[in-house]
């Protein structure tokens, strides 16, 4: 591994690194980016890092649901409030809010479980190919024309996506799921073995492109759509290493009124299912600029 990705690997956990201000209180850096507003899966992770602080370490998270309410801005850290909501025997749930500019612009409601045993079945992994087959998204998306492709590029560079296909382009046609993308992610090697920042990165990664399968079904760019995140919910089913590749399966089963609604099943390269995404998101064609007075 190359100097560079070790670097970047170090930057994405020292990013996911919450400063401590007080109890239940802490602060998140930013990293150094042109765009507008902050990648949503920046946040989403951070939060859930703030809600991991309070809670005792034999108590992992299961699930989280949240909603974005403003885009956040990289120009100032982003403090992360923590309201504990209920400790019980089995569960504990904790509710975190984001703000900035004496705002809130995102809240996620987590819910922790000690570990037990219990009923245990999943859905089968598709047959797809490996990662080796896929095409990287960042240079698809650069190929699309995408104006931030460059940037979400540096910030995703602690990050390997290997793009195997959608809808539209690659994968087979499916009747009964019209709008569906499938990629293969992983984080470059560096995390330690705890599996909280495991745990962390993957929900950095996990709002890469699902909103994206919304649009499978179309002859929409991207690049020409204006696309933003309104809540994120992850199902946690069990452990895995966030830095071994990990098969993204997306679809979208609807979209009406400028919004879309993605699914994601997530699953090792050995066939176990570990977790389970949607995400619901605003999605219409870019308005162009009108003259100028």
């Amino acid at each position: 591994m190359s100097a560079e990705d070790r670097d970047s690997v170090k930057d994405l956990v020292g990013l996911l690194d919450l400063e401590y201000l007080d109890v239940d209180l802490f602060r998140g850096s930013q990293p150094d980016s042109p765009r507008p507003r902050v990648y949503g899966g920046q946040v989403a992770a951070q939060a859930l890092v703030a809600a991991v602080r309070s809670v005792d370490p034999e108590f992992r998270p299961h699930s989280f649901h949240s909603y974005f309410l403003l885009p956040g801005d990289y120009s100032l850290p982003i403090v992360y409030e923590v309201e504990r909501i209920r400790d019980g025997r089995s569960f504990l749930t904790r509710r975190v809010m984001a703000r900035q500019h004496g705002r809130p612009i995102y809240y996620q409601t987590v819910n922790f479980q000690r570990e037990e045993e219990g009923f245990d079945h999943q859905d089968l992994m598709p047959e797809v190919a490996g990662p080796e087959a896929g095409f990287n998204l960042v240079e698809l998306m650069r190929r699309g024309g995408s104006d931030e492709a460059d940037a979400l590029g540096k910030e995703w560079s602690a990050l390997e996506v290997s793009w195997l296909g959608n809808s539209k382009n690659g994968l087979p046609a499916d009747a009964e799921h019209p709008a569906q993308a499938r990629m293969w992610i992983r984080v470059k090697p560096g995390l330690s073995d705890d599996p909280i920042e495991h745990l962390a990165a993957f929900a950095y990664a996990s709002d890469i492109s699902l909103l994206g399968a919304s649009l499978a079904a179309h002859d929409a760019n991207p690049a020409k759509t204006q696309m933003a995140s309104l809540d994120h919910t992850i199902w946690f089913h069990q452990p895995f290493r966030a830095d071994e590749w990990w098969l993204y399966d997306q679809w979208s089963p609807r979209a009406h009124g400028a919004r879309g609604l993605s699914l994601g099943r997530v699953f090792t390269q050995d066939g176990t299912l570990v977790a389970t995404l949607a995400q619901e998101g605003l999605i219409r064609p870019r308005r162009e600029a009108g003259p100028t007075a």
